[in-house]
């Protein structure tokens, strides 16, 4: 099974003198990460600011992006590394348009994912962990994506494309080629079957009315509209506002 290399390795684009840094719109969006948790838990935001450079990058993390984090949050640049390196869905060397993670865990196996694996390989010419060279798809095989009722599936970038067969796999490379994916469906996935979601042969059988959400306790944070972190304390029953502040400090 592919996977990322543990250590950093340079490419003509990916050195220690690459530059990067985040564009006005996305320090706004920093901002309001770090707005979330007490100054001296900047580090905090370390994944979510690795997000929103992967994004920026189009799909990938480069040495100077993590660099730039660890510069914002105040912290050593090999403790942004250890969070880069640790969790699969951040990406430290290129890869394509359409970043295509299939499922191969049990329940998507039974169901024909190795048919699937096949078909995307044999149709672009790659292999598990390769880009085309047009750079528009790169396969990677990982454990499982949640989506077990509806597989065999694939993540493609954010979308979850389910219920594949051969056929509609390569239906959904073709539309991929011309720009054209099929929009998600209502519930932000795409069985490829034509059903709704996880709805059976019978349709939906449960939860038919919306559900409704339990009311917020009286005098919790339904009164504010923006709560300072340095009072959460306070209100979990923690002590009160000037204890809590000066450990903070």
């Amino acid at each position: 099974m592919s996977g990322a290399n543990a250590s950093h390795i340079n490419t003509p684009d990916n050195t220690t003198e690459t530059y990067f840094d985040f564009t006005e719109e996305n320090y706004e969006r920093i901002n309001r990460i770090l707005s979330k948790y007490p100054a001296n838990y900047k580090q905090s935001g370390i994944i979510p600011m690795l997000d929103l450079a992967q994004r920026q990058a189009g799909g990938w993390l480069p040495l100077a992006a993590m660099d730039k984090v660890a510069k914002i949050v105040g912290v050593a640049p090999m403790r942004v590394y250890e969070v880069a390196t640790f969790y699969t869905m951040f990406n430290r060397e290129k890869v394509g348009k359409y970043f295509m993670q299939l499922c191969g865990t049990t329940p998507c196996m039974i169901c024909g994912s190795e048919d699937i694996k096949r078909t995307i390989e044999n149709h672009l010419g790659i292999k598990d962990g390769e880009t085309t060279e047009d750079g528009l798809f790169t396969l990677r095989e990982v454990e499982c994506l949640g989506a077990c009722a509806n597989a065999p599936m694939i993540q493609m970038n954010d979308d979850y494309y389910e219920c594949l067969t051969p056929k509609t796999t390569i239906e959904l490379l073709e539309a991929c080629k011309k720009g054209t994916p099929p929009p998600m469906g209502k519930w932000g996935s795409l069985p490829m079957n034509g059903q709704v979601s996880c709805e059976g042969p019978q349709g939906k059988t449960t939860l038919i009315e919306e559900p409704k959400a339990p009311p917020l306790r009286e005098g919790g944070f339904s009164s504010f509209e923006k709560v300072d972190p340095a009072t959460v304390k306070v209100h979990m029953g923690y002590g009160t506002y000037e204890e809590t502040a000066v450990k903070a400090e």
